[in-house]
């Protein structure tokens, strides 16, 4: 019983993990559909999205998924993209 437990918790983090990992590349591709529209966004605002922008697709190269989705979040927030 404590094997299958231990399993299937091992199992549960490993799948978490892998859905992070795919909405990443969602979240970028939203950006940029997003920057290629000219959303109105100031100079100072603009160059804080393609900042977030490039830090999330970096931190999702090196396998932090969670700051990835957070940092992209951030940036689609300005452009308010949900």
């Amino acid at each position: 019983m404590y094997k299958r437990y231990l399993f299937s918790t091992a199992l549960l983090l490993l799948l978490s993990g892998q859905a992070l990992a795919f909405h990443c590349p969602l979240d970028m591709k939203k950006i940029d559909q997003a920057l290629a529209e000219n959303p109105q966004l100031d100079a100072e605002q603009l160059a804080m999205v393609k900042q977030l922008r490039s830090e999330g697709e970096a931190l999702h190269n090196a396998g932090k998924h969670q700051e990835s989705v957070d940092t992209l979040g951030k940036a689609m927030a300005i452009l308010q993209i949900q």
